[in-house]
């Protein structure tokens, strides 16, 4: 007996390792210290920039968006995915990212896979200036279904201790901004599969007309990153506060920002969801309240400020009362 009888090819991780080290060196910053392949990533933070520096660290994944990877054979986008999602998780802190960590399990490793899904971290790691530090490729047999995986980041940024961005200066009279999402971003698969794949029986090739695309192309439709838009303005004081719309919609992640003694009534004549939400809502039959839990129906982040930012893409869609949670008025 030996390790590779058992399911794990030590020499096919090593491959994969080669494979990915060069879209890794190609996301370095200045303040990298090591390759990958290290134990340990080393990072040496500005503190010439910096002289209050706070840390700020998320992790997350991409959950069953997966499976349209897996049915396509498309996986550099939800390695893109990935490092997005995290970036706007700290972003809504004030924190500009540093580097990222992935961690990668597969049944049985396929170098090719690996290394795709990590070019599409590379992808987006250059995009938004952080380093791909490392991470780990784990071989688990028997654990993952013959061509599946997971896929896990965890990005560390970092905000001046003045300019963190904690809702403490929201207030009622505020107003809400929306910026647009590209499509279901990284949340409500399970429910978007069972209508699409389930109950409606397409495949991920076919069209649709409604949908302007086919299924795969509008389901693996990027997950935006909002560090462009918002990073000049991250340390003015005018941003009271920033929502990204994840799991749980609008409807939970607002008062996730929010102080106590603060809520928020929205507008949903001034939402704009994107073709494939009416569609999902329509063909679901999924009600008002559940679709604005389930998805982000077109809002990728909502900004909470007392003046309009000037952001081209931002409209305005409710406003902060006193009281707590959402408050929706009006209809889709």
């Amino acid at each position: 007996m030996d390790y590779r009888s058992a399911g794990v090819d030590i020499d096919a991780a090593t491959k994969a390792l080669e494979k990915v080290r060069e879209a890794a060196r190609s996301t370095y910053q200045p303040g990298t210290l090591s390759d990958i392949g290290s134990f340990g990533g080393l990072f040496r933070l500005d503190t010439e920039r910096y002289k209050r520096p706070v840390l700020v660290a998320s992790t997350d994944g991409v959950g069953t968006k997966l499976k349209i990877a897996f049915a396509t054979g498309r996986h550099a986008g939800v390695g893109y995915d990935l490092v997005a999602h995290c970036v706007n998780d700290i972003l809504v802190q004030g924190a500009r990212p540093l580097f990222f960590l992935d961690y990668i399990a597969m049944g049985k490793l396929d170098g090719d896979v690996a290394a795709s899904v990590v070019e599409g971290m590379a992808e987006a790691c250059r995009e938004f200036k952080l380093s791909l530090l490392g991470g780990e490729t784990a071989e688990m047999p028997g654990f993952y279904a013959s061509g599946e995986y997971d896929v896990a980041g965890t990005i560390i940024g970092v905000v001046e201790e003045g300019h963190i961005i904690d809702g403490s200066k929201v207030e009622p009279g505020d107003k809400l901004w929306a910026i647009p999402s590209w499509g279901l971003h990284t949340n409500g698969y399970s429910l978007a599969r069972k209508i699409l794949f389930e109950q409606e029986g397409f495949e991920p090739t076919d069209h649709v007309e409604a949908l302007g695309g086919t299924i795969a192309d509008i389901l693996l439709a990027k997950h935006r990153c909002y560090l462009p838009e918002l990073e000049p303005h991250l340390d003015s004081g005018a941003i009271h506060a920033l929502a990204h719309i994840t799991g749980g919609g609008l409807t939970d992640n607002i008062p996730r920002v929010l102080p106590e003694g603060c809520g928020v009534r929205i507008d949903l004549g001034q939402l704009r969801p994107l073709p494939v939400f009416r569609y999902l809502m329509e063909k679901g039959n999924v009600e008002e309240r559940e679709m604005l839990r389930a998805f982000n129906m077109g809002v990728g982040m909502v900004v909470v400020a007392s003046d309009d930012l000037g952001l081209a893409e931002s409209w305005l869609i409710g406003e902060v009362v006193s009281g707590s949670g959402v408050e929706y008025e009006g209809a889709l």
